[in-house]
């Protein structure tokens, strides 16, 4: 079962964190950081199909929250989009790998977007070729050329849910709909393998300096910091506030493995993986860009399909990485999933977990959209 707050802030400061009093309750009830949570609101509100579209595109799930996409608006029907280099993640994702994969994702989201005002989109992969600088697609918006989505009436209501998940199986007809986007595991046997491979994954990250520094980098703790910086990995609201506020969530202690704050995270983060019931892959026999791209337009399908079933997903993603440390647990997942020849992308926790899902903070769509 998951750890209370209260047994939480016991585990990582040994007793009471804040006196409870009128001046902290008031404090910590001003703590969401609602300016980088406003493109949630504004999704859909700008009277123009393209932009309409990109606003909610960008809501798509990505790695480590980076929201690596920027987009240009060439004449009355077309943009193209980016990848900014800024925002590589050359630890975790020294291939640009995952990256690539969340624009698939944000495209997808996107043509969905489109779709709910009757547009088609004629995407064109990697126009001028895969060269840093040069655009990952180029997309031209048709007026009447698409029927709405259904699936977009699921993109308000997603997010990524790292929680315990219940421990009853989705039913059949849910699986079957979610096997047309990637595989679904359910054997106990085959899950109890992915389980014992996932959480292998996440403690090598968590133990390997350099890679989990920089997911420690990109800690936004606080409003202040979320607000400032809103992608990362949040770790905002009255909880982490005031972990924060007693000197008990740092990022020195989050570097250091012998902390509290660590060792909570750790037997957390155990407890969590414990509870999953069944499992979502994605493998593919390219391992090429075209191949990244159409990987997240795969997981965003599946996603919003999950959603529209009530189910949670929360992907796990450590050991297809491509860093020296994770390289046998990487051997591990492919002779476990894949066949000759293939290539172990995407694995992702899936269960029955809590109906509301927290909305992760967001860059502006302004701020997304090139200028000459």
């Amino acid at each position: 079962m998951p750890v209370s707050r209260r047994r939480a802030l016991a585990l990582m400061g040994g007793g009471t964190v804040l006196a409870a009093g009128a001046g902290a309750g008031a404090f910590l009830a001003t703590r969401t950081p609602h300016a980088a949570l406003a493109p949630w609101v504004r999704a859909g509100s700008y009277g123009d199909a393209r932009l309409d579209a990109l606003s909610w595109a960008l809501l798509a799930p990505n790695p480590h929250n980076r929201q690596p996409w920027e987009a240009e608006l060439v004449g009355d029907d077309v943009l193209r989009l980016y990848r900014d280099p800024a925002r590589n993640l050359p630890q975790t994702d020294p291939h640009g790998r995952q990256l690539t994969t969340g624009m698939g994702c944000f495209i997808e989201l996107m043509v969905i977007a489109a779709s709910a005002s009757g547009h088609g989109v004629d995407l064109t992969l990697f126009p001028d070729g895969q060269a840093d600088g040069r655009p990952v697609a180029e997309a031209r918006f048709m007026p009447g050329a698409a029927s709405p989505d259904p699936l977009f009436a699921h993109v308000p209501a997603r997010g990524t849910i790292r929680e315990a998940y219940a421990a009853h199986l989705p039913d059949r007809a849910a699986v079957q709909s979610l096997s047309a986007h990637a595989r679904v595991i359910t054997d106990a046997d085959d899950v109890a393998d992915l389980r014992q491979l996932t959480w292998d994954g996440w403690l090598t990250e968590a133990l390997t300096p350099a890679a989990h520094g920089e997911t420690v980098d990109l800690m936004r703790i606080g409003r202040r910091e979320i607000e400032a910086n809103p992608d990362g990995l949040a770790l905002g609201g009255p909880f982490y506030e005031s972990l924060a506020l007693a000197g008990l969530l740092t990022r020195r202690a989050q570097r250091d493995p012998q902390s509290r704050g660590f060792q909570f995270g750790i037997s957390t983060f155990e407890r969590i993986l414990a509870a999953t019931p069944a499992y979502a892959v994605i493998v593919t026999q390219g391992n090429d860009a075209h191949t990244h791209i159409d990987v997240g337009r795969r997981w965003m399908r599946f996603d919003l399909t999950a959603t529209g079933l009530g189910l949670a997903t929360h992907p796990l993603l450590q050991v297809t990485q491509e860093y020296a440390e994770m390289a046998t647990l990487r051997v591990q997942a492919q002779t476990l999933l894949a066949g000759e020849g293939e290539t172990v992308q995407f694995i992702a926790r899936l269960g029955h977990g809590p109906t509301r899902r927290a909305r992760s903070p967001r860059w502006s769509l302004e701020t997304r959209i090139r200028h000459g």
